[in-house]
């Protein structure tokens, strides 16, 4: 029998399908460099990797279950931002879910490590899923919960074309508020998915999680 590490390495994942597995994006970062980054999938090996990566109050960290069950069921949705010489700089993780209008991603972590914010890094891994929602789902919209005391993330999200949805009381273990934020995709011609309710909902009202 297997144990530890290892045996997380030979847990069965399910082969990724659709978009191409590495894209290397050249980028203009600060000061005048250029910096190569490559966008792959996440694997189960990253898990081991990555914690440099998840630095940060506001980046929730879960259990190995947890990653792995994203990798088996939503390899798509899993992505790992690498910089040269095969450093993790950032990473999303995301689903699709729901029925009929209701079809849609869903990010369900979105990082980047401090040393590499502010490149532009975040926007293309948020690009990229919503490419696999819109392209490889046919989703109607995109949503993600997000703190709402998180400033630097909500105007991220505002410029990437989000937008408040509804507020989740009491989302988060602390007991912070959440907000749900939405993108329609182009199968959302109406935009109808991101017109805001007026009032809030508890996490046990939520459709979705």
């Amino acid at each position: 029998e297997t144990k530890g590490a290892s045996a997380l390495l030979c847990l069965p994942v399910r082969l990724p399908v659709g978009p191409v597995l590495r894209q290397t994006v050249d980028f203009q970062v600060r000061r005048g460099r250029r910096a190569m980054v490559s966008i792959r999938r996440f694997t189960c090996r990253d898990l081991f990797k990555f914690d440099a990566v998840n630095l940060d109050f506001f980046t929730e960290t879960y259990n190995v279950l947890f990653y792995l069950q994203y990798l088996a069921r939503w390899p798509e949705y899993c992505m790992m931002a690498e910089s040269v010489g095969n450093e993790r700089t950032g990473y999303i993780l995301g689903k699709v879910e729901g029925e009929g209008k209701s079809w849609h991603g869903h990010v369900t972590a979105v990082t980047v490590g401090p040393m590499y914010r502010r490149q532009g890094i975040a926007r293309i891994l948020m690009e990229k899923l919503e490419d696999v929602t819109a392209n490889m789902h046919d989703g109607y919209f995109v949503d993600l919960f997000v703190r709402e005391s998180n400033k630097t993330a909500l105007s991220m999200y505002k410029k990437l074309g989000y937008s408040k949805y509804r507020t989740v009381l009491g989302y988060y273990s602390n007991a912070e508020d959440a907000l749900d934020m939405r993108k329609a995709m182009p199968r959302d011609v109406k935009k109808q998915s991101i017109v805001p309710l007026k009032r809030p909902v508890r996490p046990e009202d939520l459709e979705f999680d």
